[in-house]
């Protein structure tokens, strides 16, 4: 008896999905995206208000992104992907459907539906694909690690308490618990 073939799924398919669908394309596969909590807006909120008020202030020249925003990772339509949070310091990248390449930094805000994705699948997409700075904000665990690839494979851990700096601004630091009072 032989195993079904699995389906796999091209840039075509992902861009032909219905407009009231949220789905990411990884490696020909389509996976569906739960919609996110009151919380898990919140903090996209937060994070977008505050990385666009620094970004602003100091004219870096980079743009902050919300989901729902594609990102084609390796700019080959392969891997189309919706960060919860996506900044690009390269105008190069920008097109009229979204970024071509690898952002700068990506924060993902876990929810139960996408801890696996994040946690795994995501990481090792991300590292691969040259993203600088990699956020896993998990409201469960209360903790946030961070992925600078650049620097080391291992992520730094910090619990919501503590004052998190950003790696791509150096001047730029947050602690999530302040960020959720």
């Amino acid at each position: 008896m032989s195993l079904p073939q699995k389906q796999f799924y091209t840039a075509e398919d992902y861009w032909n999905l219905p407009e009231n669908v949220r789905a990411e394309l990884i490696d020909g596969q389509i996976y569906d995206m739960a919609p996110p909590s009151r919380l898990h807006q919140e903090l996209v909120a937060q994070f977008t208000k505050i990385i666009g008020n620094h970004i602003d202030s100091h004219h870096s020249g980079c743009k902050v992104y919300p989901a729902p925003f594609a990102v084609n990772l390796d700019a080959n339509d392969k891997n189309w992907v919706e960060p919860d949070i996506s900044v690009i310091c390269n105008p190069d990248k920008l097109t009229e459907k979204g970024c071509c390449g690898a952002p700068d930094l990506i924060i993902e805000i876990l929810s139960p539906s996408s801890r696996k994705i994040d946690y795994i699948t995501k990481n090792a997409l991300y590292s691969d694909a040259g993203v600088r700075e990699y956020w896993i904000v998990d409201p469960q665990k209360e903790t946030t690690m961070i992925y600078r690839f650049e620097e080391d494979a291992a992520p730094t851990i910090y619990p919501f308490d503590m004052p998190v700096p950003f790696g791509l601004f150096p001047e730029l630091v947050v602690t999530i618990s302040k960020l959720l009072e």
